[in-house]
């Protein structure tokens, strides 16, 4: 029997007002879709009619509707006191890929984007690691960067100093019970002389269904690797599938460690434009083996890649042969706008997905998922062990507490409203000039050329760290400005810190 999960489903469905059918029947068939394609387990609990319909921007007799014809048909049922729940249902098909030829889960329908107040939530973080890189999420170690000449370039700024560099999480906002007791549980965890390279079956299970409910992955713990986090599932992922010379995409401006792990892994790298919106799948050359890309929250421009473009992104890598590695680091946090279904979802035979726990809970937890096809991800794993690659047991334990207790999801559920908390002063701060800001825990600033330099040693000055985009460029700089990061500062910094930037700023 799996594990009892708790905590609301939160899954990218998607209304349409101007479809023939009734927006109560479209839910209903998006939430029935959801049961069968196992996005949606036995025993997990739904929002309440009222968070549903403010998730959905529609009134809550749609949802009752909705609800009331699910529950007749036996799909859902209610338990006093406790809300709505998926029923205990048999015979349906196991959670995993879905059969070739099938229709797509209509949970995976694309839709116009609705506003998601209540749920805001995950992205990434950068830290250290023995193996080469990482993605946004920076959670594996990247070719060493110079020694900084000042304090303005060190990790860990010293007192007094506001830190709005991005890639780093709020650590000081945990459960401390929660945390000690997951770990006094992974204590009691004996020492294991085998090393499975998957990981933990119970946290891939669990991870399974963390993904179904946050990002409706249709994925069974056979599509699923324990990583170290994002760097190194990148790794594994260029350690596969690259052979010297081989060309690895990478957005340009992009996450320059992604650069670093494929170039170490032999790839040819190719710097590949981004607009407004993400990757420009126009300008992708056809001799690409892997594209890594970031299409929940493009690093650092902070796009978000439309549905029309993800389904040209996938027409691409089923034309050229290429697998798309794409880091959803910043998927979970979101305001204002409901979740894009996963690039894995759409196309989970040419897309490898990537995610870490460094940023929805910390970056020294060293926990990340890869997420594949079982054939796939069996010759990840046959590579992993002859590298002697491997995720700390008892580590994984504790996150497995974590998950299973749902003392993640209550975290994330906190941290997303402090985060808009910090997102919200932004934009009331820099106003309409800010971009990405539907997502993540970083916005960009366009400046012009001359005045970005000048803004950031002014700001130093004033006790602001701060980050531009020139150091995200492979080549020439293109685009021009700030990337603000809001995970590790107070409200009150970030307010304390904005008023430095607007008084800086050359039309203030």
């Amino acid at each position: 029997m799996g594990p009892t999960l708790r905590g609301h489903v939160d899954l990218p469905l998607t209304l349409d007002r101007n479809a023939p059918v009734p927006l109560a029947v479209q839910l209903g068939d998006q939430l029935r879709d959801g049961v069968r394609a196992g996005m949606l387990r036995s025993g997990e609990r739904l929002p309440s009619s009222r968070s549903l319909a403010r998730l959905l921007d529609v009134s809550r007799t749609v949802v009752t509707e909705a609800f009331q014809q699910l529950y007749a048909e036996g799909w859902l049922e209610g338990r006093h006191g406790s809300g709505t729940y998926v029923a205990s249902l048999t015979g349906l098909p196991k959670p995993g890929l879905p059969k070739p030829g099938l229709p797509k889960p209509g949970l995976l329908k694309p839709g116009p984007p609705r506003r998601d107040p209540l749920w805001n939530g995950r992205a990434s973080a950068n830290g250290r690691a023995r193996t080469p890189g990482a993605g946004p999420a920076g959670d594996g170690a990247g070719r060493p960067e110079p020694a900084p000449e000042s304090w303005a370039g060190t990790r860990r700024p010293p007192p007094g100093v506001i830190d709005l560099r991005p890639g780093r999480p709020w650590v000081l906002g945990y459960d401390e019970r929660a945390w000690k007791r997951a770990w006094r549980r992974a204590a009691d965890l004996p020492p294991q002389a085998y090393v499975d390279p998957y990981g933990h079956p119970r946290l891939r299970e669990l991870l399974a269904a963390h993904l179904r409910r946050a990002r409706a992955v249709p994925a069974g713990p056979e599509n699923v690797m324990v990583t170290r986090g994002t760097g190194n599932g990148l790794d594994l992922v260029a350690a596969t599938l690259l052979r010297p010379g081989d060309g690895a995409g990478v957005e340009e401006p992009g996450y320059r460690t992604a650069r670093h792990v494929l170039a170490a892994r032999g790839g040819r790298v190719v710097p590949c434009p981004v607009d407004e919106q993400g990757v420009v799948v126009a300008g992708l050359p056809d001799d690409l083996r892997v594209l890594y890309t970031t299409p929940a929250h493009q690093y650092p421009l902070g796009g978000r890649l439309p549905i029309a473009r993800r389904e040209r992104l996938l027409a691409w890598a089923g034309r050229t042969g290429a697998t798309v590695v794409e880091d959803d680091y910043d998927a979970e946090f979101r305001y204002d706008v409901a979740p894009l279904p996963a690039l894995y979802g759409l196309d989970p035979g040419r897309v490898v997905l990537l995610g870490t726990l460094s940023k929805s809970l910390a970056p020294d937890v060293g926990i990340g998922w890869l997420v594949a096809t079982p054939e796939l991800l069996a010759r990840v794993a046959r590579v992993r062990k002859s590298l002697a690659d491997r995720t700390s047991g008892p580590v994984q334990e504790a996150v497995s507490v974590l998950l299973e207790s749902g003392d993640l999801d209550r975290h994330l559920r906190r941290m997303r409203l402090e985060y808009a908390r910090r997102r919200a002063a932004i934009v009331e701060a820099l106003g309409a000039r800010v971009l990405g800001v539907s997502a993540g825990l970083h916005v960009f600033l366009g400046l012009p050329a001359g005045a970005v330099e000048p803004l950031v040693e002014a700001a130093a000055r004033h006790g602001v760290l701060l980050d531009t985009t020139a150091r995200h460029h492979h080549g020439p700089v293109t685009a021009h400005g700030l990337v603000i990061g809001y995970g590790s500062a107070s409200l009150a910094e970030v307010r304390k810190a904005c008023a430095v930037i607007r008084a800086l700023l050359p039309d203030a």
